[in-house]
């Protein structure tokens, strides 16, 4: 997986919460939102909006809570994707609270490489039990513009963060496949994400040079 500092990572949990959304027949669903800034978080669509009312009884979301600090918010949905299902390009929400919120903002990179076999970090509200870290690797970029991957996708884990080896925020998971909870689907960000955000802290995309060990560079010795 390469060397990534563990305060890193615990940083970049801190921007990550958990999110329940209720509907007009008394149920709940819960997922995952990461915080961006200014009161903006970023999630899926389908956690956020019921993406098939007339087909589910007239199913709609009455209203969002994120847990933030131990404390429950209500968030307002201020812009979405065009998606009609789940694992679909369009499967994005931008959520907002009224009031500051004291954690710290993710870094976005909407240039990852997304290359066979890139180790990643995951950060998710796995089956309602707060936000947990999982590892994984890439697997391919697919026609409908999401990408494969080998990590954890269990309930809850859709609207959260996919993170590079520099701490960025690269993607959002937003589904498995069909009874594998370890082959799961990433939305690579993009700029039409974040349209109606302010203040959105982009990365600088620094190359990250991989460490090559020095015995590797070195010649070979003359066995003669």
């Amino acid at each position: 997986m390469g060397l990534v500092p563990v305060q890193l990572l615990r940083d970049r949990r801190r921007s990550f919460v958990e999110l329940y959304a209720y509907d007009n027949n008394g149920r709940s669903n819960y997922g995952t939102a990461g915080y961006l800034g200014n009161g903006y978080f970023v999630t899926v669509k389908h956690a956020v909006v019921a993406l098939h009312p007339g087909e589910d009884d007239g199913r709609r979301i009455v209203s969002v809570k994120l847990r933030v600090n131990g404390k429950s918010v209500l968030a307002t949905v201020v812009d979405a994707g065009d998606a009609r299902g789940e694992v679909d390009r369009g499967d994005w929400a931008i959520l907002r609270v009224p009031k500051p919120v004291n954690l710290p903002p993710l870094r976005v990179n909407m240039n990852f490489p997304y290359e066979f076999a890139d180790p990643i970090f995951r950060l998710g509200n796995d089956y309602s039990k707060g936000i947990i870290l999982s590892t994984g690797y890439i697997g391919q970029k697919t026609a409908s513009g999401l990408v494969t991957s080998l990590t954890d996708g269990h309930p809850g884990v859709s609207g959260g963060g996919v993170i590079d080896q520099r701490g960025d925020m690269v993607g959002i998971p937003i589904g498995r496949m069909q009874g594998d909870y370890r082959f799961s689907f990433i939305l690579p960000l993009r700029k039409e994400i974040f349209r109606k955000v302010t203040g959105l802290q982009v990365s600088r995309q620094e190359e990250l040079v991989p460490a090559v060990a020095v015995t590797l560079a070195a010649p070979l010795a003359n066995p003669q």
